[in-house]
């Protein structure tokens, strides 16, 4: 169970779990707590600290401290810690899963993969990182023009320093180790702020690397109210890269941040392209899976279909028959469909439904809401002037645009503001790959719903969907810059060989 066992020095005497710093669980001196509240109950379930601004500064002012050690330790060393993490990782895959069904409504399976999936990148990135930081450039000055072999230029790629870390809380186990372990396999140290939903799953994450023996300051998680420390988190001047997945927060941050680099995915509006020579079937299978799978609430999922119309009636039969076998209920019963994460999510996306309503779309199914609980949602005959056609709901609902032509299809898909994934579906490879070259998205997956991953693909979004790319090598190279060293000769030398 959460809390117990290894994990019973995370929570304090009152039942509130500690925040992470100086290699310590500790309590706030704030005295204040902030609750956690179970998307399925919709009554609190855990609660953590609240953090204050001063904890903030000393636990960044210790990661500064702690990176210019840990900069000094072997490459292997590094990794070597980083194995130890990922094998924790697994080991205590079930409390994990416990925190990500209750503070999340993720279905069980889907937690206990989420564990295990973040261990397996971890591992990848120990070893990616060992191969691609072990190596450097070595460069002669007479390449270029009007020079001679007096010059020999070392490249390297050293840590940034202290890298802030704010993943999401879809994935707060997953997208919280793609950021930390880049950049600790770089020489970084991490400060982790965790979403609140999905923050104690992030803390048992954190004590899997605490029990691997990292070394002191080197990784803190903070925890408590945006409102409160989120500024000055995004602002403080030690902090040397901030590393972000989430909505248009990302954008506030971006602004704030000032000179330090960033690496932004802020979501996406995922069209899905079917043309009339599309393997129907196929096509169906992935709306549904990328359109529902838990509960349509992943940047990368299916967010609308653009199908030709001499093929919408049969595909949309097909989606909807698809779309009815799908369970709807508890988390903990492995449910296809699970309560959204907030209230205030199943308010915005009755908001869509509503306003679609009002102006003519085709209900597939009944639309009904239980509390944060959402049944699935077909939406034919969408029309450009509904909500639901350019804004990203971030749950059940999946709208159908008929289009009459491809170029009609690439140019909904271009005119939003987002740009993260896409999908064309077509047995015709030329034409896809023409396709994909127009649509203005970071990926396009063709006779795939989109995806994030695996994690060592890059994973970037144009347009307001982010900055940067991530995916492992990518960020491990993020998470750095590079130096050089010139060693200067005093006459030109040449090997003979």
């Amino acid at each position: 169970m959460a809390g117990t066992g290894v994990f019973a020095e995370l929570v304090d005497g009152d039942g509130v779990f500690k925040y992470y710093s100086s290699g310590e669980w500790k309590k706030s001196s704030s005295g204040k707590s902030v609750p956690i509240i179970n998307p399925t109950t919709r009554q609190p379930h855990f609660k953590v600290q609240a953090c204050s601004q001063e904890e903030v500064n000393k636990l960044i002012e210790e990661a500064k401290t702690a990176q210019k050690s840990w900069a000094k330790t072997p490459l292997w060393k590094r990794a070597e810690l980083l194995h130890k993490a990922a094998a924790l990782l697994k080991e205590h895959k079930v409390p994990i899963a416990e925190c990500l069904v209750k503070e999340i409504a993720k279905p069980a399976k889907d937690a206990a993969t989420e564990a295990v999936r973040s261990g397996d990148l971890v591992s990848y990135c120990a070893e990616e990182g060992v191969r691609v930081l072990g190596e450097g450039k070595f460069m002669v000055s007479d390449s270029f023009p009007g020079n001679e072999r007096t010059k020999y230029c070392l490249t390297a790629k050293i840590p940034l320093g202290v890298i802030l870390a704010i993943p999401p809380f879809n994935y707060p186990v997953n997208l919280a180790v793609s950021k930390i372990a880049p950049a600790l396999i770089a020489g970084n140290s991490i400060v982790l702020k965790p979403p609140t939903q999905g923050a104690v799953a992030a803390l048992h994450m954190v004590h899997c690397f605490h029990l691997a023996g990292f070394p002191k300051g080197l990784i803190s998680c903070v925890t408590g109210r945006g409102s409160e420390i989120g500024d000055f988190l995004t602002m403080h001047p030690m902090v040397n890269c901030i590393s972000f997945t989430g909505g248009d927060t990302g954008i506030a941050i971006s602004k704030k941040a000032g000179m330090i680099p960033l690496q932004m995915e802020l979501g996406g509006k995922d069209a899905c392209i079917i043309l009339d020579d599309a393997d129907l079937d196929l096509a169906a299978a992935n709306i549904v899976k990328g359109g529902f799978s838990y509960s349509g609430q992943r940047c990368t999922a299916v967010k609308v279909v653009l199908v030709m119309e001499s093929v919408a009636n049969a595909l949309v039969e097909k989606v909807k028959a698809k779309v009815a076998k799908l369970t709807v209920g508890l988390p903990e019963d492995d449910s296809d469909i699970t309560p959204v994460v907030t209230e205030s999510s199943a308010n915005f996306i009755e908001g869509l439904v509503v306003d679609a309503k009002q102006k003519g779309a085709t209900f597939c199914q009944e639309y009904r809401r239980e509390g944060n609980l959402i049944w699935p949602l077909l939406l034919d005959n969408v029309r450009p002037d509904m909500r639901i056609a350019w804004e990203e709901p971030f749950g059940p609902v999946l709208p159908v645009i008929r289009i009459t032509s491809v170029e009609e299809g690439i140019h909904h898909c271009n005119a939003s503001n987002f740009g993260l994934q896409g999908c064309v579906f077509t047995r015709d490879i030329s034409k896809a790959i023409l396709i994909s070259d127009a649509m203005e998205t970071g990926t396009v997956q063709i006779n795939s719903a989109p995806a994030r991953g695996p994690d060592h693909f890059p994973f970037q979004g144009l347009k307001d969907s982010g900055i940067g790319s991530q995916g492992i090598t990518n960020s491990i190279n993020m998470m750095t810059k590079i130096k050089t060293t010139v060693i200067n000769l005093p006459t030109p030398s040449y090997t003979m060989g």
